[in-house]
């Protein structure tokens, strides 16, 4: 349509191919294709027709039967592509590959298929099944409104993919669980691709040109340039990829043809087309404008007169004014301080180790039950077998065992003198266990599970009377609930993120976003499976890159767990208990040694840091926590359980599970705990550590109590202030003396045997972190080398449009041998190793730059362990004689540090100095920071309502150096040194043979382009040669 004709893309060709003089430009208006017949329609000999809205594909196909002219895109193969399912089999039976997909068509709305099986987590289509996240696309082709399912152990809801709005291209609902049943859709598996799409464009099967961009996926916010234009950046394309896009083209015989590529890493690297688009171009690149004019000539002259030479000269017949380059007030920016050079050291990777943010107290309730409901319960889901455990944790189960707790436990307590404390203690255990399962605004699958574990069996007949079996009677019910991750420990994660954007790279100052969009920050993110910690990395993540929305999306594109190398305590545990054996004793026999006696080195004592006064702190600890378990049980009892109670059928909805992102001041103002925990769930929290503290029948503290106290009180008292309970303060500041000694000293009493512990804790992390540092060293070693022997040098704008046509394209437009094969020879020299920006078209400084970044969230223990291998590695005797890698005023201050709170982290970072040749030593320096994560001195200070935040969050502590200032700690010393404690390299599981580049775009990025997905037009080429005027 005319619009179409007169869009900038097209304008820019046809004046291209204007240019050249070869060619008179002949262009259909919408009159003449609407109400004309077509045998009226102007001659010419090459026709460019494709289908939008509106456009009579059937009369184009009449008039190319009719006139014969050439075809740039084909017009029966069109039909295809409003049939995503075809699309799809068309691609398959041409060797492309695609997502793992199933059909569900329907003739009617809402029609019953049984065929198609929907459950909390996953569908199945004739058998096959597929796990959310699962995509959901309508069959049709030109309905653009696509779903994304999410599954209840990151939050569930759905995201809505739609043609972009403004600025938004996506939309999230939390509360949407099921499929789509009106019409017919394609199901296929969600691909993770780090929240990048990318985009290419055909002109001819032998040039690909890609463009990248953000993902609507991640938070559904397009970013523009100052233009309004999508932010884009073109990227190198492998050579399968080119492959596939030569494919996409003789599979459709549509020669411009544009089509969406999802580069992802599934246990290997590998692409995947997801759409077709038809005819497409890209925007604003002058670059692509000229190769596409130059491919279309050529195409034109070749088939309608291959007499005349279809060499592209080497001057350019047209004259168009490139995009300016970034003012030099951009490229400054871009290195992080206007008008000042680069240094010679160059930021080349940044590693975090980061701990979760603020969280609630985690818990876990034990009882023994014997109630037949709940025993067929664990039988129903066990599969029937007598001595099989199982744990429940789908929103199916749970449901399940909360309607059995509410016909088995009446909300409110009997009162019955005749209960035994065995019954009342049955029976609260039972009311805690209905209260957690009906807190349906703050837990979820990833925050509660129910153990079921047969304990004893009697024997009974037979269904069919032939002998006996056995039948359980008993079991050992285990709820493991809390820990969830807070408004204020989200806040402190986004917060700690857009600290690291604008602090830890400080090349880059605030261009970080403008490095990560261009393709040259390879990001990854990593969490253990604990949701808290999740939830913490896709927190960070959105602060990082400036993102916005909710965080479900966020975590399922951005975040990967590795639990194996950040979950558990592992082959640390029996190292643990013994030092907490040993702990133990010191604390309860006042064993500490040196506490009067000052010593040169104070953390090489055993127990350094325990209380000299600690049998007498452990009193007071018991004392004072049995007043505020006093106190909340009475605010328990005084509950108006009425207003609690919903209905008997509500269904808790694991959505809210996640937390709020803002503090709930209704329940503050109401007197309510903070949060969602009730006041019996608050209660049974402080008994069971009253309870656990001190055994009355054996006289004996148990000292690993200690910080989980600690934790409680920590947490009413920067929560639950308002609650005002007597004595919390206090019991605040004698459980931090305790935990300062015990907390450290859990992972081993003197410094060997923190060593020994650490190491085997964090062995594959540490093992994995010096994979990541060997890495860069190696790509920017090789890239180096490539460079100085092809004596790269940085071209001028202006040099480049004077070069050789051919030279310039002679990536995308491929070898005229390859034009006329099946395929393109793969060989050692077209190796993918990674996803690169394309130099030519990026306009950018320094494409080939990269910075890699490694993020790791995990829990307190890693994060203790790998610092007491950092700062204690030289103890050990292969490296006797060697000094700490952390500084003696770093060892002093770690000392006193004593805990590593929320939001606690280890930063290295590697840089290059490129001064000094490739194989000096110092060529690559190790810098080591900590910070001590929230700053809870507001609390120390009495803990006051009037001084605490209003919002609950913590300022998290800024990073500490861990060497002195000027000190040089080079890779291989830093190898040297911790290679003893971490897993070989040969012991991780291969990898694959190219890893895909996560890439996210961000706000301030500067440069751009954004393709239009369907443009429609029709016009001809008419040669003005006097054969073809004869």
């Amino acid at each position: 349509m005319e619009k179409k004709v007169s869009c900038s893309p097209m304008e820019q060709i046809l004046e291209r191919l204007r240019a050249f003089g070869e060619f008179e430009i002949i262009i259909f208006g919408d009159e003449v294709i609407l109400q004309d017949p077509v045998e009226s329609w102007p001659l010419c000999d090459c026709l460019i027709a494709f289908y939008s809205s509106g456009y009579p594909l059937e009369k184009a196909e009449k008039y190319a039967t009719l006139r014969r002219p050439f075809l740039v895109n084909e017009l029966p193969p069109q039909y295809l592509l409003h049939d995503r399912s075809k699309v799809y089999q068309q691609l398959k039976l041409y060797g492309v590959p695609v997502p793992t997909y199933a059909v569900v068509r329907r003739e009617y709305p809402n029609q019953e298929l049984n065929y198609f099986v929907e459950e909390d987590d996953f569908i199945e289509i004739h058998g096959k099944r597929f796990c959310k996240p699962f995509v959901e696309k309508p069959i049709d082709g030109d309905d653009h409104n696509i779903m994304i399912y999410y599954p209840s152990s990151a939050g569930g809801g759905m995201k809505e993919l739609f043609r972009k709005v403004g600025n938004r291209s996506s939309e999230f609902y939390p509360e949407v669980r099921k499929a789509r049943r009106d019409r017919s859709y394609i199901y296929e598996e969600f691909m993770p691709t780090g929240g990048t799409d990318v985009k290419v464009y055909t002109v001819g099967p032998g040039y690909a040109h890609a463009e990248a961009r953000k993902s609507p996926v991640v938070d559904g916010v397009v970013m523009r340039n100052s233009d309004g234009k999508e932010v884009r950046y073109p990227v190198l394309l492998t050579p399968s990829e080119k492959q596939i896009a030569r494919s996409v083209s003789q599979a459709f015989r549509q020669a411009v043809c544009g089509f969406d590529l999802l580069r992802c890493d599934l246990g290997e690297a590998r692409s995947y087309v997801c759409d077709v688009n038809g005819w497409s171009f890209v925007k604003s690149s002058y670059k692509y404008y000229d190769d596409a004019a130059c491919i279309l000539r050529k195409m034109f002259l070749d088939e309608k007169a291959p007499h005349i030479s279809s060499t592209i000269p080497t001057s350019l017949p047209w004259k168009v004014s490139e995009a300016t380059q970034p003012s030099d007030l951009v490229r400054c920016h871009e290195r992080g301080t206007v008008g000042i050079s680069r240094p010679s050291e160059e930021l080349r990777c940044v590693i975090a180790v980061i701990r979760h943010g603020d969280r609630t107290p985690k818990q876990k309730v034990k009882l023994k039950v014997t109630e037949e409901k709940l025993l067929k319960l664990m039988l129903k889901y066990n599969g029937g077998k007598a001595h099989s455990e199982v744990k429940l944790k789908s929103a199916l189960q749970l449901q399940d065992l909360l309607d059995a707790t509410r016909i088995l436990v009446p909300r409110a307590r009997s009162g019955r003198e005749s209960d035994s404390d065995v019954e009342v203690e049955h029976a609260e255990k039972l009311r805690q266990v209905r209260a957690v399962l009906e807190e349906g605004g703050h837990f979820s699958g990833i925050y509660r599970k129910v153990h079921l574990k047969p304990s004893n069996w009697v024997r009974i007949p037979k269904d069919n009377r032939e002998g006996e079996e056995e039948y359980p009677v008993e079991a050992l019910m285990v709820l493991k609930y809390g820990g969830v991750l807070t408004h204020a420990g989200r806040k402190q994660a986004e917060e700690l993120g857009r600290y690291f954007r604008n602090n830890m790279y400080p090349s880059e100052g605030p261009g970080l976003l403008r490095l990560h969009s261009t393709y040259r920050h390879d990001l990854k993110i990593y969490s253990s499976d604990e949701g808290r910690v999740q939830m913490s990395a896709a927190a960070f993540a959105k602060g990082l890159l400036d993102l916005e929305g909710e965080l479900t999306p966020i975590l399922v594109s951005l975040v990967s767990k590795d639990s194996s190398m950040l979950d558990g305590l592992q082959d640390g545990a029996v190292g643990i208990n013994e030092a907490k054996a040993q702990l133990h004793d010191i604390i309860t026999s006042s064993k500490t040694a040196n506490f009067n006696e000052p010593v040169e080195f104070p953390w090489m004592v055993d127990g350094a840091g325990v209380p000299k006064n600690a049998v007498q702190l452990l009193t007071n600890l018991a004392e004072l926590t049995k007043q505020i378990t006093a106190q909340v049980k009475m605010l328990s009892d005084d509950e108006d359980e009425k207003a609690a109670i919903d209905s008997p059928n509500h269904h808790y909805d694991q959505a809210k599970a996640l937390g709020k992102a803002e503090i709930d001041m209704d329940r503050i103002s109401a007197g309510l705990p903070c949060g969602c925990e009730s006041f019996l769930l608050m209660f049974a929290r402080w008994k069971k550590l009253e309870r656990d503290l001190y055994n009355e029948r054996k006289k004996r503290f148990d000292t690993t109590q200690i910080p989980d106290i600690y934790d409680s009180c920590k947490y009413d008292l920067l929560h639950n202030s308002h609650l005002n309970l007597t004595g919390l303060s206090d019991l605040f500041k004698v459980s931090q003396l305790l935990a300062d000694g015990v907390i450290p000293n859990e992972y081993g009493i003197n410094p060997k045997q923190k060593l020994k512990i650490g190491s085997k804790i964090a062995r594959r992390l540490l093992g994995k972190i010096l994979i990541d540092l060997h890495n860069t060293r190696q790509e920017v070693t090789a890239a180096a080398e490539s460079n100085a022997y092809n004596g790269t040098k940085a071209v001028p704008s202006s040099k480049r449009k004077e070069m050789c046509y051919y030279e310039e394209v002679r990536n995308e437009y491929f070898e005229k041998s390859i034009y006329n094969n099946n395929s393109v020879d793969l060989d050692d020299s077209h190796k993918e190793t990674k996803y690169c920006l394309d130099p030519k078209y990026a306009n950018v400084v320094e494409p080939e730059r990269r910075v890699r970044t490694r993020l790791y969230f995990t829990s307190e223990s890693h994060i203790h362990s790998l610092m007491n291998v950092l700062r204690y590695c030289n103890l050990d005797e292969s490296l006797n004689g060697e000094e700490s890698l952390v500084c003696r005023s770093s060892l002093d201050r770690l000392f006193k540090t004593q805990e590593l709170d929320y939001m606690s982290y280890i930063v290295l970072r590697m840089f290059e100095n490129t001064e000094v040749p490739l194989e000096h030593p110092k060529r690559f320096r190790i810098e080591m920071t900590f910070s001590r994560g929230a700053d809870i001195s507001t609390l120390e200070s009495g803990g006051k309502a009037s001084l605490l935040p209003d919002d609950h969050t913590m300022p998290i502590m800024e990073p500490e150096r861990l060497q002195e200032v000027g000190s040089y700690i080079t890779l291989d010393k830093f190898d040297k040194m911790t290679r003893p404690f971490a897993m070989p390299a040969e012991d991780f599981p291969p990898a694959a043979p190219c890893q895909p580049l996560p890439v996210r775009f961000c706000k301030d990025t500067l440069q751009g382009g954004r393709l239009q997905h369907k443009s429609d037009m029709l016009g001809g080429t008419k040669r003005k040669t006097k054969k073809l005027q004869e």
